[in-house]
């Protein structure tokens, strides 16, 4: 039986992964933060708990990875986080012998992208290039873009009360997208496969142009969404300039950096390695739509 050390067990994806692992059989270690009752609580009882944090001096964290197979990274945050903790946790995991580690990735094509084209991404980046060399092979699970987020009212693609969905380009680019029980199956399944080490996993639950993702969400959801053109990739580049030069919020030029990776066609994840885990059965987005706008969700 494989043990699986996961960093960032109490977010949303870490335990989505945990439970992905426990049902392929897998020993589950967490690391959970000192003081965190409430995300330990939220764990199935059958992990093991070990309190720490990815910053914490590498021959502690090292401790704590000793007797792992591998280890999964879901953590989210800045610099100190994606490229330095997650550099000391790989150091710990040298030191305790663990054969590989699954990075903080789960995003679009990072390792097509130039740095400047995302900021987060550039994080991302980062942290691989200081991953090199080290003995522990690296497995990077990419997966588009997550349904889940594309869906909330802050991305500014869809508003289900006016009834609009909103996009750049010319609808026509393919873009990946998946949803985030789906890239945990994934990532379990990545994770126990010894023959990932070292590889970068695609991924996709759909794969759609921004056309048909507007027919797949009415058609899911059951409702008429009014499409609203809101320019060429060009002009999504100006206004991630204008956005930069005027010093607005951050948050809202880099959703339009995703988007503008997304429909130029720059972050396309190619080829998808979905034929390398047959077992995993994704949502399409239709299905999400129709799941996320039923009476009951």
């Amino acid at each position: 039986m494989s043990t699986v050390f996961v960093a960032g067990a109490t977010g949303a994806l870490g335990r989505l992964v945990i439970d992905s692992l426990h049902r392929r059989g897998a020993r589950v270690r967490a690391l959970v933060r000192p003081g965190n009752v409430e995300g330990r609580r939220a764990l199935d009882p059958a992990v093991e708990v070990v309190e720490g944090d990815i910053r914490d001096p590498a021959d502690r964290l090292a401790r704590a990875l000793e007797g792992a197979d591998a280890v999964i990274s879901t953590v989210q945050g800045g610099a100190d986080v994606i490229i330095d903790g997650q550099l000391n946790l790989l150091r710990a995991a040298e030191q305790a012998g663990v054969a590989r580690l699954i990075p903080s990735d789960f995003s679009l094509a990072i390792d097509r992208l130039d740095y400047g084209d995302i900021d987060f991404a550039d994080l991302r980046k980062k942290a691989a290039g200081s991953f090199a060399g080290s003995p522990v092979a690296i497995t990077s699970v990419l997966c588009g873009a997550f349904l889940e987020v594309l869906n909330q009212p802050f991305y500014n693609w869809v508003d289900w009360e006016s009834g609009t969905f909103s996009y750049w380009g010319d609808g026509d680019q393919p873009v990946d997208f998946s949803t985030m029980p789906d890239t945990a199956e994934w990532t379990a399944e990545a994770a126990l496969d010894p023959a990932a080490a070292g590889r970068i996993v695609r991924v996709a639950g759909d794969v759609l142009t921004l056309r048909e993702l507007h027919q797949a969400m009415e058609r899911g959801s059951g409702r008429r969404l009014r499409p609203r053109r809101l320019g060429g990739v060009d002009e999504l580049e100006a206004e991630i300039a204008r956005l930069k030069t005027a010093g607005a919020d951050p948050f809202a030029w880099l959703l339009l950096q995703y988007t503008w990776a997304m429909v130029s066609g720059k972050g396309k994840l190619d080829p998808l390695d979905n034929d390398r885990y047959p077992g995993v059965r994704p949502t399409t987005a239709e299905e999400f739509f129709r799941q996320a706008m039923s009476p009951s969700a």
